[in-house]
């Protein structure tokens, strides 16, 4: 008599190891929204379907949810880090989810079966049964969580009951009055009962867990073995960047207390290479650009009295956005540049290093007049310690760093899933209150910060508000300023040879996007900001800015 098999599991069939308290197959705990959406993407057959739900009047601020009903699983990410903290699954049939024991035998939580429905020997799940037997052992008793409650109170009102193991969770539904304290949960559950839903999780139990699930620091990534296993290592992630002012920037590793500086202006491409790594892309520019250029109007009200870092006002700046995926004629790559000379940080032009998976870009050009301190910071204050080869001057002929585009990664705004989200945070604002200005700010807050900060500058509050206003743009125009490649970076239209994104493909995020949005200037600094008050890139330069108006914009 033959040994009945398991059908064939189908090649589109989402298959994964469990890995409690840290992954459910490649879906690691504290992985970034960009990496996993990239991943996602590159296997449209597989995931059929991705809904990215996100707060529209706070996606800085609330959790984002990444929906795959094809596949039964949801992912659950916070707003500030953008990292993986909840992984769900939804629906049992929908997926093929296994765990390998200590004689690395795998057991699988439900069988594949070859029917299209379950039927009543295979049901839509794993039993209690099969789950606290076979698949992952006895544990303790579970938490009794109520659900809503109705007008009427009613007494048949349910509830779920949650039985939890380290770094994995079971939810079974469960009605109020069945329920007892001084029952076990062998009592509690009938052996044939289906969960509701599996979640995994960093924690002890999910009663402890979810009292810092969005906050609490998890593990490296490069700590988890079969992610990382025969791969080569790379970098630590940037975790934050402190912008000091002046073209001063220092830069924090994820995992770690390291950090390093980058300064606008002295920074070489070697530096670039021998902290962070090669970039992921090299573009170049063209000699085609867009300026924002100072209408002469005969008058200094934009000049700081007696401030020598003032004195190249009348300069050309153009204010890219980025040149990551350019859409242009403007960009062109070098792959030859890109594996090999990118790799020792020597570069023959102007051009960008992306950072697709730091979450920013930089522009590589020759130096330019530094921005101005802020005034908070004169005489040293509030500054840390500088390292001494900054005392160095760059040569004028070399190639130095002299712009960096910090991406936010916001949800429904135009470049969404471009870029991981880079996190900053600007301590000078934050010196005089106990309110910390940075990436997850409302930019009405940071701009009343800046205007503060920086009013000595003009000679009266009107003047200072006419110099500040914002400049509309649309990204999704084609063949206009606002969305100018040089300008902003991105898409100039469906039909543009982009160039390849992180995930390589040159595709915008499918699904709604804002692609109107309001830039603001201030010494060295411009903010792209979305309808809702959030910030989608901020751009440090080495050269004086001021925005609004007195500017216009033009093609050199």
């Amino acid at each position: 008599m033959s040994t009945p098999t398991s059908p064939p599991i189908s090649p589109l069939l989402f298959s994964a190891q469990l890995y409690p308290g840290r992954a459910l197959g490649w879906l690691v705990l504290g992985a970034s929204l960009h990496d996993i959406l990239t991943r996602l993407k590159t296997e449209p057959q597989r995931f059929t379907n991705l809904d990215v739900k996100y707060s529209p009047t706070e996606p800085t601020k609330s959790i984002v949810v990444i929906d795959l009903p094809a596949n039964g699983i949801r992912l659950q990410f916070d707003a500030p880090e953008q990292r993986l903290r909840l992984i769900e699954v939804v629906d049992f049939t929908k997926n093929h989810i296994f765990i390998k024991a200590a004689d690395n035998k795998e057991r699988d939580l439900v069988r594949p079966s070859a029917a299209s429905t379950p039927s009543t020997d295979n049901p839509a799940g794993p039993t209690f049964r099969h789950i606290y037997q076979r698949f992952l052992g006895p544990t303790y008793d579970g938490e009794f969580i109520d659900g809503p409650k109705t007008p009427d109170n009613a007494v048949d009102q349910y509830g779920l009951y949650v039985l939890s193991w380290p770094g994995v969770a079971f939810s079974f539904l469960m009605k109020k009055a069945s329920y007892s304290a001084k029952k076990n949960v062998v009592d509690l559950l009938p052996s044939t009962q289906v969960p509701e839903t599996m979640g995994i999780f960093s924690g002890d139990s999910w009663t402890q867990a979810r009292q810092t699930l969005w906050t609490d620091v998890l593990p490296s990534l490069k700590t988890f073995t079969p992610l990382t296993k025969g791969k080569e290592v790379f970098p630590d992630e940037v975790s934050l960047i402190k912008i000091y002012g002046a073209g001063k920037l220092q830069v924090f590793r994820k995992w770690t207390d390291q950090h390093f500086w980058i300064r606008l202006g002295q920074t070489t491409p070697q530096d670039l290479v021998s902290h962070l790594g090669p970039p992921d892309a090299i573009y170049r520019k063209n000699d085609h650009k867009m300026f924002a250029h100072k209408v002469r109007t005969g008058s200094d009200a934009l000049k700081r009295p007696d401030s020598a870092d003032l004195k190249h006002q009348d300069d050309l700046t153009d204010t890219d956005q980025s040149s990551a995926n350019a859409g242009s004629d403007g960009y062109h790559s070098s792959d030859d540049e890109t594996s090999d000379d990118s790799v020792e940080g020597h570069v023959s032009g102007e051009c960008f290093y992306n950072y697709f998976y730091h979450g920013f870009d930089v522009l590589v050009s020759k130096p330019t007049a530094p921005s101005p301190v802020p005034p908070s910071q004169e005489q040293g204050k509030n500054v840390p310690n500088i390292p001494r080869d900054w005392l160095l001057t760059a040569n004028a002929d070399s190639l130095v760093a002299t712009k960096i585009v910090l991406h936010g990664n916001v949800p429904g705004s135009y470049p969404f899933n471009r870029h991981r989200r880079c996190r900053w945070e600007i301590p000078y604002l934050s010196s005089a209150s106990d309110v910390v200005i940075n990436s997850e700010s409302d930019f009405p807050q940071i701009e009343e910060s800046l205007r503060k900060e920086w009013q000595s500058i003009y000679p009266s509050e009107d003047e200072a508000r006419k110099a500040q206003r914002g400049m509309v743009l649309n990204r999704g125009w084609g063949d206009s300023p606002g969305s100018s490649i040089e300008f902003l970076g991105g898409w100039e239209g469906d039909g543009a040879a982009a160039a390849p994104d992180a995930g390589g493909t040159a595709k915008k995020f499918d699904g709604p996007a804002d692609s109107t949005t309001t830039l603001y200037g201030f010494p060295g600094l411009v903010f792209e900001v979305l309808k809702n008050g959030a910030v989608t890139a901020l751009v440090l330069r080495d050269t004086l800015l001021i925005g609004g108006a007195g500017y216009m914009m033009v093609n050199g």
